[in-house]
């Protein structure tokens, strides 16, 4: 079932050259950093335009308390399921912008695990009286996790990519990521929560994290990038390893996380 919402949020920000410089750090990338008037990585954007609210305003999982922007649909485990960028011209740091987020669209469906509920965020991201990116932002609700009663199954993929890369994540790096994106949810640096509270095994990876790895991948196979379509199949969690893998079409890239059992954790496309 499909719900029409229609709910809107604008957000201004300078494009600190200070916080891409942290992102720079966390991902040890080479020097030089970033400074100012320097163009925005591909996906950066993801740690400015923070969602600020005071602590009484939050959930029990750290994110804004639904109902606000995001509708409460009886559905409190929330998953970042995917999403669809068009990169449309680049974003400069050290200058304003602006985002417009809206609801787009809430889909009700029945899993595996019981209900579901996909919201689709729109986000435009605009710089000079220019639109610089469009995305689609997918995020997923389920219902409260209970002991022995939710059933996990984990699809796996033998599929043979042209290139693999292994990177590993240590619970530092989830924290300084959730700090940078200031992303509360506390899947991502409170174990005992994770597991007891959301019933995962360990510490998720998060999404767009993994998203972020994929696209480099893919820049420094192709090129610039313009459109990046990605989903989350299953979570990765901090004490397994991500293979990112690419396969290079007639279309463009097609790009894949794995960990070392063959499950499949995300897939993407690139072009």
């Amino acid at each position: 079932m499909s719900d029409s919402i229609t709910e809107t949020r604008v957000y201004h920000d300078i494009m600190d050259p200070a916080r891409a410089v942290a992102m720079h750090s966390l991902f040890s990338l080479p020097c030089p950093s970033p400074k100012t008037h320097d163009v925005l990585k591909p996906f950066w954007y993801q740690i400015y335009f923070w969602d600020i609210h005071p602590p009484s305003l939050l959930g029990k999982d750290g994110h804004p308390k639904l109902g606000e922007f995001i509708p409460n649909l009886g559905l409190p485990r929330r998953m970042w399921a995917g999403g669809e960028i068009n990169f449309i011209n680049n974003i400069i740091l050290g200058v304003n912008a602006k985002k417009v987020s809206t609801i787009d669209s809430v889909e009700r469906k029945i899993g595996r695990s019981g209900d579901l509920a996909f919201v689709t965020e729109k986000i435009e991201i605009m710089q000079k009286g220019r639109l610089c990116i469009r995305e689609y932002k997918k995020l997923v609700y389920r219902q409260e996790f209970i002991k022995n009663k939710e059933i996990i199954n984990f699809q796996t993929i033998i599929k043979k990519a042209d290139e693999e890369k292994r990177v590993s994540f240590t619970t530092t790096d989830l924290y300084r990521y959730s700090g940078l994106t200031f992303n509360g949810h506390r899947i991502h640096y409170d174990k005992d929560y994770s597991k007891n509270i959301e019933g995962y095994s360990g510490l998720v990876v998060h999404g767009p994290l993994l998203a972020q790895y994929l696209i480099d991948f893919a820049e420094n196979s192709i090129g610039p990038i313009k459109d990046f379509n990605f989903k989350g199949i299953s979570p990765l969690f901090d004490f397994e390893e991500a293979i990112l893998c690419r396969k290079n079409t007639e279309k463009g890239v097609e790009l894949w996380v794995k960990n070392s059992e063959n499950k499949l954790c995300m897939t993407a496309f690139a072009k």
